[in-house]
């Protein structure tokens, strides 16, 4: 019965219903008196909150996560974090692998439009390349962190905190354990470890470029003209918004932050800054003192966000480029839109619209909403609001005075960030196919 109510919803029916289940269990044991330091149960939207910011990787948070949360209540935010990067479609084919259980078209056609893979063939094959890359990458950075926080830690607490901000890191969720030197510090402590911010970084990037590249550069290695245009554009514009931002956020943040800081620092302060508002949430420095200017240009960065089929939200790098080729070629009235020698289909641009312009509607309909029912500034609301839709976790400070109408607000957000404004439309419309018919065409005046 079971499986023939499930044969009925589309995949990202089963993607959205799949993430509720996750999130509704993380909230009952989040609610649960062992969770917390004190043994209180914790209010049900907190809980909600904190298990949506988890599993939708977004690392905003109600409460400094090693101040409130218990020892349990911090494994249970793990445990949700990595379910929410990998996505439990992944974890699931994995275990029927190890299980040598039969994987049916349906759920390869699930677990596809969960990665965001291009085709059935070979999804099955890059869940197990996403189970060891992860298992690979994780380690590596746990290991690496592990040691370098063991120089102020004893052995099992360096690798517990190694272990947590390396799935963290990976994932692109944001969430740390620092607050034993004082709550929502992030790693303002490390703002000039070498080590620290480039393992942190590194793990960013590698978690948020998206599995495809992953199986693509696995499969032609660095024959830069073998690759696919999906991983030409998502490594040009990864490079373009991490090194630009880094730039910008210099010369920016020069005589504010920066100040009184060694150049090298200041260079990776600026670094660390610009990859982390690609959907990570940690930070070096303390985001609620930035510019307005580079709030602004962060609140942009984290928009974008990450790239397609990875653990990173936002709009996506792919969505940006294309929109932007587009936009080129109707400027300078081109009869295609082009990139690298190759032509971008008109669906890729009429979705890219798409999820531009929903993004870009819910994001506001939020502020309206959050700056009429708080009367906080309107800047650092914008800032939050890109956070939450980007699944961001950076933050100005406002989000634990926010009341529960808010609150609420930045949870649908977040879990739209995960799933996807598009996918999250989809799964509304359901098995509807549209009529083949079309309606009589007439022009309209435009610009």
């Amino acid at each position: 019965m079971i499986k023939k109510l499930m044969r009925r919803l589309t995949p990202t029916q089963m993607i959205m219903i799949g993430f509720c289940l996750v999130v509704l269990t993380g909230t009952l044991l989040l609610m649960l008196p062992i969770s917390t330091r004190e043994g209180i149960v914790t209010p049900p939207v907190n809980a909600l909150f904190t298990a949506v910011s988890a599993s939708c990787v977004t690392g905003l948070v109600i409460a400094d996560t090693f101040q409130y949360w218990s020892a349990f209540g911090q494994c249970v935010i793990l445990l949700l974090i990595q379910i929410g990067g990998l996505g439990f479609m992944t974890i699931g084919v994995f275990f029927a692998i190890v299980l040598r259980r039969k994987i049916g078209l349906w759920v390869r056609g699930t677990l596809q439009e969960s990665v965001n893979f291009m085709q059935t063939g070979g999804v099955v094959r890059l869940a197990k390349k996403i189970i060891m890359g992860t298992a690979l990458f994780e380690g590596a950075g746990a290991l690496i962190l592990a040691i370098r926080f063991g120089r102020t830690m004893d052995v099992g607490q360096a690798l517990y905190y190694g272990v947590f901000h390396s799935v963290s890191a990976f994932c692109n969720a944001g969430f740390d354990l620092m607050g034993k030197d004082g709550a929502y510090i992030s790693l303002t402590e490390y703002s000039g470890d070498w080590v620290v911010n480039l393992v942190i970084m590194l793990l960013i990037i590698i978690g948020g470029i998206g599995f495809f590249i992953w199986n693509d550069i696995t499969e032609t290695g660095l024959h830069i003209r073998r690759w696919s245009l999906h991983t030409k554009i998502t490594i040009l514009m990864t490079l373009i918004l991490i090194f630009g931002g880094a730039a910008l956020l210099f010369v920016l943040e020069y005589d504010n932050t920066l100040v009184g800081r060694p150049l090298n620092e200041q260079i990776l302060c600026s670094l660390f800054g610009s990859v982390t508002a690609r959907t990570a949430g940690f930070n070096t420095v303390d985001t609620g003192a930035l510019t307005d200017s580079s709030k602004l240009l962060t609140t942009v960065l984290m928009f974008i966000g990450g790239s397609p089929g990875s653990t990173a939200g936002g709009i996506k790098t792919t969505t940006a480029i294309v929109l932007l080729a587009s936009v080129v070629s109707g400027l300078f009235q081109k009869r295609e839109c082009s990139l690298f020698g190759r032509r971008i289909g008109e669906d890729t641009i009429r979705k890219a619209g798409t999820v531009l312009c929903t993004n870009l509607m819910l994001s506001v309909a939020a502020v309206l909403i959050i700056v009429t029912a708080s009367s906080l500034d309107v800047t650092d609301v914008m800032f939050e609001v890109a956070s939450a839709m980007g699944t961001v976790g950076m933050s100005a400070g406002i989000t634990r005075d926010l009341g529960t109408v808010s609150k609420l607000v930045l949870i649908f957000l977040m879990f739209c960030g995960r799933i996807g404004s598009f996918t999250f439309a989809l799964s509304l419309k359901g098995h509807k196919v549209e009529p083949p018919v079309k309606l009589p065409e007439e022009k309209v005046m435009i610009g």
